[in-house]
């Protein structure tokens, strides 16, 4: 039976005393590594997203800001975790999901991991119900290497992104802020707007104002309404470097739908190759 890909904190406590429990602490930026060491959920193992999860180089116009790592090097990762395949892994975050516990997932879904959930409303979340808290170094053991050998959910190269712009009966689905989208601001990349006939569907619309993951049926609703009758093999979600694309990705997933394609160079990749570029002033 498949398991649901978000989980309560009142169900993690259930999970407390399973053997099979991998806590992972997906927080990034700068300071993420302190705050984890000063403050996590009691157990948790850290784990980095721009050496661990992504394959950073030094130009963004190849595979974007986020790149995945190479399959061989994630194993290695999920060893150093202690993460095996009888692991029933939770993730979270301090972003709702969207800093890298949806990735972590992603990727984890990709191996063909079958126990994988973030915890909804991530570490503020599980400390307002009381979830342990730890304030020192974890210490586990590591798992040998975990057996995969490729990337298994579907994917979308910065080609395949430019035909289906080309093409009818294909959705872009751009999961960034509408300002980023319409032009307005571009925060961390070069150029702002958006790739020509996305749809924009900020990530944060998945969420309720409480940063929880709304309702499946209400999140199916809304996306089944933006797709229409797309398959969702011809749905491709984009965001600045492949991060909170995740986090859409998987609220579609908790929705019931089927898993669309992540283009993992997004905006980052396709704003530096000179491609064609629309916003708010071109759509007037």
């Amino acid at each position: 039976m498949e398991i649901s890909p978000i989980i309560q904190p009142s169900q993690l406590l259930k999970l407390y005393k399973s053997e099979h429990l991998v806590l992972v602490d997906a927080r990034n930026g700068k300071d993420a590594r302190r705050k984890y060491t000063a403050k996590h959920i009691k157990g948790a193992r850290f784990v980095d997203v721009d050496t661990q999860l992504a394959a950073i180089g030094d130009d963004p116009s190849i595979g974007g800001r986020h790149p995945l790592p190479k399959i061989d090097n994630f194993r290695i990762t999920l060893s150093d975790l202690g993460i095996s395949k009888t692991s029933h892994i939770i993730i979270y975050d301090d972003k709702y999901g969207s800093n890298a516990a949806a990735r972590f997932w992603w990727m984890l879904k990709a191996v063909g991991h079958r126990a994988v959930q973030v915890l909804d409303g991530g570490i503020q979340n599980a400390e307002n119900h009381r979830i342990p808290m730890g304030y020192q170094k974890e210490s586990f053991t590591k798992a040998a290497l975990y057996d995969c050998d490729n990337w298994n959910l579907p994917q979308a190269d910065i080609n395949e992104v430019e035909n289906r712009v080309l093409n009818d009966g294909n959705i872009i689905l751009d999961v960034r802020d509408t300002e980023r989208y319409n032009g307005k601001t571009e925060p961390i990349d070069l150029i702002a707007e958006h790739i020509p006939g996305a749809l924009n569907i900020p990530f944060t619309e998945n969420l309720d104002k409480a940063g929880f993951f709304l309702p499946p049926e209400v999140l199916r609703k809304k996306y089944s309404s933006a797709i229409g009758n797309v398959d969702c093999k011809n749905v491709i979600v984009h965001c600045g470097s492949g991060i909170t694309a995740c986090h859409s990705i998987l609220a579609m997933a908790y929705a019931g739908l089927e898993v669309p394609k992540l283009y993992v160079g997004s905006w980052s990749e396709w704003s530096r190759n000179n491609k064609k570029i629309v916003g708010m002033g071109d759509m007037i």
